[in-house]
């Protein structure tokens, strides 16, 4: 079976379970905007995958991380936040994949989602610090973790 196939059958658990996982980490901004649009932000990033999958093109889901990377950083999301949704998405997506797929296409599968979602967060961590690098972000600012810096 096809993984993008795998994936939009089993779309729904996919997306309760990432949702959860997100949750756990009690990310600031996430929970601030509800859990109707958190879920809502869960399945376009889903979504985009499948599509990324089912295409085989990286260019849109780099050309949605980099509008969500846009998107989050005017709103004042942390870069660790928004990692983080990418990072549990990858996981849950993982766990069906390996429950779901035998050993003949499990290296496939993993490679392809891998590769389409590193380069998502590539895309998404490079625009964000680019934002970030024009103005002050504390999360960004790592002088504290040095001596014989002057601010």
């Amino acid at each position: 079976m096809a993984i993008e196939d795998l994936l939009a059958r089993q779309r729904t658990e996919v997306l309760d379970e990432a949702f959860e996982g997100l949750s756990r980490s009690h990310p600031t901004h996430y929970e601030s905007s509800g859990e109707d649009v958190t879920r809502e932000r869960l399945a376009e990033l889903f979504d985009i995958v499948v599509t990324a999958l089912r295409d085989r093109q990286l260019d849109p889901v780099a050309g949605y991380a980099e509008a969500v990377a846009e998107q989050r950083f005017e709103t004042g999301f942390g870069i660790a936040e928004v990692q983080t949704a990418f990072n549990v998405m990858e996981e849950t997506i993982w766990r069906h994949v390996v429950t779901a797929l035998g050993p003949d296409d499990l290296a496939e599968a993993l490679g392809l989602v891998g590769t389409v979602l590193g380069h998502a967060k590539d895309a998404l961590a490079r625009r964000y610090v680019s934002l970030a690098s024009r103005r002050h972000v504390p999360s960004l600012d790592l002088t504290p973790l040095f001596t014989g810096v002057e601010r």
